[in-house]
């Protein structure tokens, strides 16, 4: 099974630039026709959040028109920058979100998909009008039951805000809600394969809670790389890229590998493919 992950599109209404400055249009139509190129065709792809930069109608209905050559089938969860409401009612068609639960007066999207090699679990980390993500008890409680009922099938998480800091300052200023409990829950079931994340606009990783914790790069731009703790709020327009995640059997043992897949600015822009020739393996 083939997943092919894409993040943090900060789509505006045609014609506008994010943050004055980034065409943020461009690159998602690129990484559009990038994925209908791929051999073989990803079996699902998962959007992590952060789908367009302003929660308009406007913004939701452009972002529609361009996900619609996209050849395989899409799942989707929210991010800070999504209006969850206006975002369903782009998508009503979709019937997995229409699964939902209250948790202090708000609205959280989780849903489950069985009919996969793997098991797949969409998680609503967004609570609005914060930036910040968090699991609260209630969602903890729903995802308990849920990894309890199938403990022997692999599974694999995906949501928008990643449960732990990443060391880029600005963006560890607001921790994750409830990730020593959300980390304490996912140790106890091994079967989960990894948790796939946005937000930070960067592939980063870490052990967690047993398994592999990942956030992937974004399509609208990327966070400048600043390890300080005073790092300021910056972009970058370095090029987009998406992950792949391919669940298969190798050596005898099944496995998930993850690559990271640059989406060329245009067809060609970066030479090659060139073939290897006069290897030489010295002694």
């Amino acid at each position: 099974m083939l997943i092919a992950q894409l993040s943090d599109f900060h789509l505006k209404p045609q014609g506008v630039l994010a943050y004055d400055v980034a065409d943020t249009e461009h690159p998602l139509k690129r990484a559009v026709e990038h994925l209908n190129t791929l051999h073989p065709q990803p079996d699902l792809v998962l959007l992590t959040g952060d789908l367009v930069d302003d929660g308009t109608s406007e913004s939701y209905h452009y972002l529609r028109r361009l996900l619609l050559p996209l050849k395989s089938p899409f799942l989707i969860v929210p991010g800070n920058h999504d209006h969850k409401e206006r975002l369903i009612q782009t998508f009503s068609e979709y019937e997995y979100l229409e699964h939902s639960l209250e948790e202090e007066g708000e609205t959280y999207f989780c849903y489950t998909l069985e009919n996969f090699p793997l098991r797949l679990i969409g998680l609503d980390t967004v609570t609005p009008g914060e930036h910040g993500g968090g699991f609260g008890p209630k969602r903890r409680e729903w995802l308990a039951e849920v990894l309890a009922a199938r403990p022997a099938v692999p599974t694999l998480l995906f949501m928008h805000h990643p449960p732990f800091a990443s060391a880029i300052g600005h963006m560890d200023q607001e921790v994750f809600r409830g990730w020593k409990e959300f980390q304490t829950l996912i140790a106890h079931h091994p079967q989960i394969e990894r948790i796939l994340c946005g937000h930070l606009h960067r592939p980063i990783f870490r052990r967690f809670g047993g398994t592999l914790a990942s956030t992937c790069p974004a399509i609208g731009m990327q966070l400048t790389l600043d390890l300080r703790k005073e790092a300021p709020s910056t972009f970058k327009l370095e090029p987009p890229a998406i992950m792949l995640h391919l669940w298969t059997d190798l050596w005898g043992e099944k496995i998930l590998l993850t690559h990271i897949d640059v989406v060329e600015d245009q067809p060609g822009q970066y030479s090659g493919p060139h073939p290897f020739f006069g290897v030489i393996s010295p002694k």
